[in-house]
């Protein structure tokens, strides 16, 4: 409707600009003059200086005449409904592009939500890495710093044991000073002892020496007095006994007789013992120098009688019962056990077998298991025992050996 009244000149109202056909018989009338409204020719009034001075009532007129027209025109009717239908139209775009604006808007609403939650994911996407960096820094630098303690704890612990050495080393040091200067006084104690009484008896012996000179004076005369009259007795006793004795021939041969059986049987008595004496020591003793054996001695088995039962009831165990080696050296020495057994068995010719490692690894042990496994007795001793006796040491040997040879078992 804004063409009835002078707004839109330019649109055509008969045939308008969306193609819908005007009411026939209907036109705008033309301007005055030519021109528009507002136009001004000059001819024209000058124009007042008021607020009406620019009114044109022009505009009001052609409005006028149109409405006439229009309300005298039998396509009134069609006109207004066209033109409500425009309105409508228009209303209708206006309000399709509010919402298209609004979907546009709630578009842009949700991509920035979309935005906002992936920026947000991000964030919390670049917060656990930060975490995770943080704490995986955290634990490297606990790492370290239990390392640096550890460090410095054996550090510790090596120089503590380095200064226990040093104190030990400084003690026995001292302990051996002073054990040496112990001696060495003692040493010189004894020096000047030995020295004191020395000149001591010497100077007694210088005070009495025309006293002891007389009494060896008197007692070698008086020994020499007595020797020689027992000399005169005893040539005068045998010289009688023995012309009587000679003079009997009987006599004679029964004493050379006497004599000489006397002194075969001291002879044989004497070898004879010996020879006993060994052979039962050899049989029933035990050696001074064998400190534990599985021989059964009689002295032995009156001592402790439940111990030798049991011992001679019990039956062969195995070499290695009790004792804790490595793999391989444990199929060396059971194949050892086995080859000793079997040459028991077989009456063949033993190996001889040397032990050797530090005290406590097994040695005495599997040699016991060894000789009860194989049937054989055992007997053990140590060098440290033969030192001490000297010069009896040999014999002693001998006597071990002796009776190391009395054994049925081997």
């Amino acid at each position: 409707m804004s063409w009835l009244f002078g707004l839109n000149r330019g649109a055509a109202p008969a045939g308008g600009g969306d193609g819908a056909p005007g009411p026939p018989g209907l036109s705008l009338p033309p301007a005055p003059g030519g021109g528009g409204a507002a136009g001004s020719g000059p001819g024209d009034r000058q124009t007042p200086k008021d607020k009406w001075s620019n009114f044109d009532p022009t505009g009001l007129e052609r409005a006028a005449k149109a409405a006439r027209e229009l309300d005298a025109s039998r396509h009134a009717k069609d006109a207004l409904s066209l033109a409500q239908m425009q309105e409508q139209t228009l209303q209708l775009e206006q309000q399709t592009k509010l919402k298209e604006y609004e979907a546009a808007i709630e578009q842009l609403k949700n991509e920035q939500i979309r935005v906002q939650a992936e920026e947000r994911r991000k964030t919390l996407s670049e917060e656990t890495k930060q975490h995770q960096a943080r704490a995986q820094y955290q634990d490297k630098l606990a790492r370290q710093r239990y390392d640096e303690q550890m460090r410095q704890q054996q550090l510790a612990n090596e120089e503590n044991l380095r200064k226990q050495e040093e104190s030990v080393q400084k003690q026995e040091a001292m302990r051996r000073a002073t054990v040496e200067r112990e001696m060495e006084l003692r040493h010189k104690n004894e020096l000047l002892r030995v020295e004191a009484e020395a000149r001591a008896r010497a100077k007694a012996e210088r005070e009495n020496a025309d006293i002891i000179r007389e009494q060896i004076r008197l007692k070698a005369a008086e020994h020499r007095q007595t020797v020689l009259e027992s000399l005169k007795t005893a040539g005068m006793l045998f010289g009688e006994g023995f012309r009587a004795f000679v003079s009997d021939w009987d006599k004679v041969t029964a004493t050379v007789a006497g004599l000489t059986l006397l002194a075969v049987g001291v002879y044989s008595a004497k070898n004879a013992t010996a020879v006993a004496g060994r052979y039962i020591e050899a049989r029933l003793g035990k050696p001074s120098l064998v400190r534990e054996t599985s021989r059964i001695t009689v002295l032995e088995a009156l001592k402790h009688p439940l111990k030798v039962g049991k011992r001679l009831t019990s039956k062969a165990q195995d070499a290695l019962e009790g004792v804790v080696l490595s793999p391989q050296l444990e199929a060396r020495v059971r194949d050892i056990a086995i080859a000793t057994r079997n040459t028991k068995k077989n009456k063949s010719l033993y190996r001889n077998i040397l032990m050797y490692g530090p005290p406590g690894t097994g040695k005495t042990l599997f040699a016991k298991k060894l000789a009860v496994h194989s049937g054989m007795d055992y007997a053990i001793m140590t060098g440290g025992d033969v030192a001490p006796m000297g010069r009896e040491g040999v014999t002693a040997m001998h006597k071990l050996f002796d009776w190391a040879n009395t054994s049925r078992r081997g």
